[in-house]
């Protein structure tokens, strides 16, 4: 082989591991195009909430997607869920304030990823039966979204809010069992 060629070739091939295609670079950065889309698309459902707009909060949910709350109720359609969180903009969370931490996105193909989000939720005047405070005034939640992109957008096929419980009181002290007691 000519030695021109050869330099060519030898200093080609040292420059294309200095180079990563446009996906690895991306991860390098922390984040793909694709994992910003869905993070802010969690910033402004949280922006919703806090404005009280449950037509807002709910815009992202797919047409056929489902629900289940905090308590366990299952809403099927973005209708319904956009109704349940007028409701309850309009009562026990009408002054609530979330900050939401998306946790983790995992894609699990093109096109599909689970979204893991912490919500911490201050200012609510009430509870829904059977959810407590995780801690006074302070109620936790983990809230997991499944998207799917379709039709150039991603959308809420399903979601899950469950609360995080308090903290168990420590146990009381207790004095020695009848078992130290014996000689």
């Amino acid at each position: 082989m000519n030695p021109f060629l050869r330099i060519v070739a030898a200093t080609a091939l040292a420059l294309s591991f200095c180079v990563a295609p446009p996906a690895r670079a991306e991860g390098a950065r922390g984040q793909s195009k694709e994992e910003a889309v869905l993070r802010q698309l969690v910033a402004e459902q949280a922006e919703a909430w806090n404005r009280h707009d449950a037509a807002a909060w709910s815009k992202d949910f797919a047409p056929d997607a489902d629900f289940i709350n905090i308590v366990g109720s299952v809403f099927r359609g973005r209708a319904e869920i956009e109704q349940r969180h007028a409701f309850v903009f309009a009562r026990v969370f009408k002054e609530s304030h979330t900050q939401v931490t998306v946790s983790q996105v995992r894609f699990l193909e093109p096109g599909v990823a689970v979204v893991d989000m912490e919500h911490v939720v201050t200012g609510y005047t009430g509870l829904p039966p059977g959810v407590q405070p995780t801690e006074p005034g302070v109620l936790r939640t983990r809230m997991r979204f499944v998207m799917k992109r379709t039709g150039g957008r991603w959308w809420i096929v399903a979601g899950q809010n469950t609360d995080v419980k308090p903290a168990p009181a420590p146990p009381a002290q207790q004095g020695p069992g009848p078992a130290a007691q014996q000689p």
